[in-house]
């Protein structure tokens, strides 16, 4: 024992599983704990270094420091994945042993090992802050705001057991007599595999089964929408990405999984990657895929730009370079595959679609429907990254090859290897007005690089394209996307969904408009938004809830009112739209007097389950304590589609509204006791226009959102504040709202200034600490400014959140920073920051960044 890691001594052996695995390396602080009273990364000591001391994890915690703590990072709204929390409360614990009258900076201090993903860090600051006044006068905390109606700030309902470490994440999980599987991949991103000899694998006297590509029982090809992607690559095939699979194997041990597949022998021939959309469309490049290197071409055109162009009084077009980012969600990629008496299999994953998942391991396991079932458990955040297939799919197949139990983590380092990124893009945009600054036309043309495999890579690339154009007023527009195959790690759904990508573009150049024409960068916005009835540039009629102009009207003192601001609007669709099925579920189911609500929606930290119990409550006029969200599964659960898209809270919402309002009429007949057993069915289903429809006037989406944020800088070029004004439609519940905005702004900064994702010869060069993530201590204020407007009864007027929270974000910084230094910067993250500092930063302009083209 002596000689293990402590955080795998406090997991596996001690099973004190609120100290989680975040990153295996010190640089997350998921693993925090106390020792001896100070707060230190158990991942980093041996259980030798430990003995003899007092060890404190979450478990140990006084009854009333529980209580203490859960009412604050509730009261708060501080949790939202809740992969963090339980680190970030011993954090706190160490500061507040010793100072319960901290300030607001050294609770910065005291959080600057935590990383969160989701929340932005303010709203924890106020829990620690609420947490020492309780601790120090030494009475009882209760929830304020009771009420679960719709627009109460009510709290979460599942924040006091992600704030304790007793929800269950999947590798918290144990089975008695589970093996733990282990994945080869290959060390080349593209080589062709000769031969694989698993032999020495097999004798190993501790592993069960190993498998390569022959014995996959049904097929082998895979793909969330286009079947590309090889479940193992067998011998005789090439390579595509670093994260490619060769083999997977099940031992008795974590050790002996590991030294397994040490035992695996692979002839190679190694392969030049291509590592640009360049190289692979170049006539002579090898075809990483049959149809060859491309995966999507999108175009969509209105008008007649070329003429319109000709014609305006100001031209700007410029090239914008964007990088891969990765999603550094806190929860590495976990599943527990468990085999059932009946020769089926259950499933336990974190995932952004149960259905999703149950569909594809049945055609990778080759069973009949309803031979696997998915239990989504808590899902440590995801923002896009866990769609895809990453570890449940070779789980599965070594379950069911064992007959055992079988659970497969992936480290971070693989996780970094593995998932999808946010695409890497070019953009060359042209935007033309007249004299006035009147909006005429835009032509966009964008590369996206999508790696080794598909993933989302098509829908991502479309809108990157029709969104390009922003939320304004433009007659002739031209969009081209071509989304090209490489051997870098695939790309994917990430937060934003291709959207952060060209509204980087496009509002940038909207700035450089404004200073030809004479306006300031608010006023050119404001000219062009769109006001309800009007066109979208695609062709969609701006509905009534539209309220661009109201978030800028919101801001206009904080943009005018400081000399270093920027600004930046945004628009992003709710649901998935063109055309494409897409349909919300839900039911309510009446046990032991309680409404049970089945839903397959997961959460992945935005707080699904807490809304639609407000919902719930709403219509029916019951208290939250009388509803219970049962885990998204395949077993009950009607198919609520995937979170994505930013589409939970409309289309699960209306669908829970809908089986709401059959309850509430039973109710005026008799008491919920008397309707034991019976359920009540609700579904929206969300109709759309493909992308290219003949229609004047198509419906590509059935609801957008509008945002405009402002970035304030200090001389230095820190970021001082940022306000964030966004068209919601109806806030569900308002400190959801804000905590989603706060963690967007913070992603949309890293994105912005820090965050990277650097890749040699195709292979990724970073680890979890060197991402650039934003911590506490970089974190400045930020001003939530919600605006609601929609009047429609759908989901009580909410519409998406998840992702327009990060879209402006980066243009915004881009354009404070233009005030500070005069510099145009048209490559992410901007470089010659404070943040990312080569030469002091000078107010005298300097020559621009970027090509300038004008016409």
């Amino acid at each position: 024992m002596d000689e293990d890691n402590l955080l795998d001594f406090l997991r596996d052996q001690a099973r004190l599983t609120s100290v989680k695995n975040g990153c295996g390396d010190g640089a997350c602080g998921a693993c925090t704990i106390l020792v001896d009273g100070k707060n230190v990364r158990a991942c980093r000591l041996t259980a030798a270094k430990v003995d003899g001391k007092t060890i404190l994890t979450v478990e140990g915690l006084s009854q009333r420091e529980k209580e203490i703590y859960a009412w604050a990072f509730a009261e708060a709204g501080a949790v939202q994945c809740g992969f963090c929390t339980p680190g970030m409360v011993m954090s706190a614990k160490a500061l507040l042993n010793v100072n319960l009258y901290p300030s607001p900076e050294e609770i910065k201090k005291a959080l600057k090992n935590n990383i969160c993903r989701c929340t932005g860090y303010i709203k924890i600051e106020e829990a620690v802050l609420l947490a020492a006044g309780a601790l120090r006068d030494g009475t009882k905390h209760e929830e304020k705001n009771t009420s679960a109606r719709v627009g109460n700030r009510c709290h979460r309902v599942d924040a006091g057991a992600k704030t304790l470490g007793t929800a269950d994440y999947v590798d918290d999980m144990y089975v008695e007599g589970m093996l733990y599987g282990a994945v080869l991949r290959t060390k080349y991103p593209r080589a062709l595999i000769k031969s694989i000899d698993i032999s020495k694998a097999k004798r190993h006297p501790d592993v069960e089964v190993v498998l390569t590509a022959e014995n996959i029982p049904g097929n082998r090809i895979d793909g969330y929408l286009v079947k590309d992607w090889p479940v193992l690559v067998a011998p005789g095939e090439e390579t595509r990405y670093v994260g490619d699979a060769l083999a997977i194997l099940a031992a008795r041990s974590k050790k002996a999984a590991q030294e397994a597949l040490e035992l695996i022998r692979v002839d190679y021939e190694e392969l030049p990657p291509i590592t640009t959309p360049a190289d692979a469309l170049k006539e002579n490049a090898p075809k990483l895929h049959p149809g060859g290197n491309i995966l999507k071409k999108t175009y969509v055109k209105r008008g007649d730009p070329e003429e319109a162009i000709a014609k305006s009084k100001h031209v700007v077009r410029k090239v914008y370079k964007t990088p891969f980012v990765e999603h550094a969600f806190l929860e590495p990629e976990s599943a527990l595959a468990v085999p059932d008496p009946d020769g089926g299999l259950t499933v336990y994953v974190g995932t952004q679609s149960v259905y999703h998942d149950m569909h594809s391991m049945e055609n990778i396991l080759g069973k009949p429907h309803g031979k696997v079932k998915v239990i989504c458990k808590y899902v440590g955040g995801a923002f896009g990254g866990k769609e895809d297939l990453s570890v449940q799919h070779h789980a599965a197949l070594l379950a069911c090859a064992a007959q055992k139990p079988v659970k497969l983590t992936l480290s971070r380092r693989e996780s970094l290897f593995v998932h999808p990124k946010r695409h890497a893009m070019e953009i060359e945009v042209t935007t033309a007005c007249d004299e006035e600054g009147n909006l005429t036309a835009m032509v966009a043309k964008i590369l996206a690089d999508t790696g080794a495999y598909a993933s989302l890579g098509g829908p991502v690339l479309e809108r990157a394209c029709t969104h390009a154009c922003g939320p304004y007023r433009i007659p002739h527009i031209e969009l081209t996307g071509l989304g090209v195959y490489t051997n870098n790690p695939p790309a994917g759904a990430f937060r934003g969904f291709g959207v952060a990508q060209s509204a980087f573009a496009g509002e940038s150049n909207l700035d450089i408009l404004a200073e030809r024409v004479g306006l300031s960068p608010w006023e050119i916005r404001y000219k062009n938004a769109l006001n309800p009835g009007d066109s979208l540039p695609v062709g969609q009629i701006a509905d009534d809830s539209t309220a661009i102009k109201e978030t800028l009207l919101a801001v206009r003192d904080a943009y005018e009112s400081s000399p270093y601001t920027g600004i930046a609007c945004a628009i992003k669709n709710a649901g998935l739209g063109v055309g494409v099925p897409d349909t919300g579920r839900a039911k309510l189911i009446i046990v032991n007097g309680k409404v049970q609500l089945q839903s397959a929606a997961t959460c992945i930290g935005q707080g699904i389950a807490t809304i639609l119990t407000q919902i719930v409550c709403e219509t029916t006029g019951l208290d939250k304590e009388t509803v219970e969200v049962a885990p998204p599964n395949t077993v009950l659960a009607p198919d609520s589609g995937a979170t994505t898209g930013s589409r939970q809270t409309l289309f699960t919402g209306e669908a829970v509204r809908q089986a709401s309002l059959y309850l509430a009429e039973s109710l005026k007949r008799v008491p919920l006791a008397q309707l034991e057993g019976q359920e009540f069915y609700g579904e929206f289903v969300g109709v759309t226009d493909p992308l290219g429809s003949e229609k004047e006037h198509p419906v590509n989406h059935v609801a957008y959102s509008y945002a405009t944020q402002v970035v304030v800088l200090d001389q230095k070029g820190k970021v001082e504040k940022v306000i964030a004004a966004h068209d919601i439609g109806k806030a569900i519940n308002p400190v959801n709202v804000e905590g989603q905005i706060e963690g967007g702004v913070a992603m949309g900064l890293g994105y912005a200034l820090r965050e990277d994702f650097p890749l040699k010869d195709a292979v990724p060069t970073a680890k979890f600490g060197t991402l650039g993530l934003f911590r506490s201590l970089d974190m400045p204020e930020v001003e939530c400014i919600l605006v609601e407007k929609n009047k429609s009864p759908l989901a009580y007027g909410a519409k998406g959140i998840g992702e327009i929270c990060t879209i402006p974000t980066a243009p915004a910084v881009a354009s404070a920073y233009y005030k500070l230094d005069g510099t145009r910067r048209c490559t992410l993250p901007l470089k010659d920051t404070f943040y990312r500092p080569k030469k002091s930063l000078h107010r005298k302009p300097v020559k621009p960044a970027c090509s300038d083209g004008v016409s």
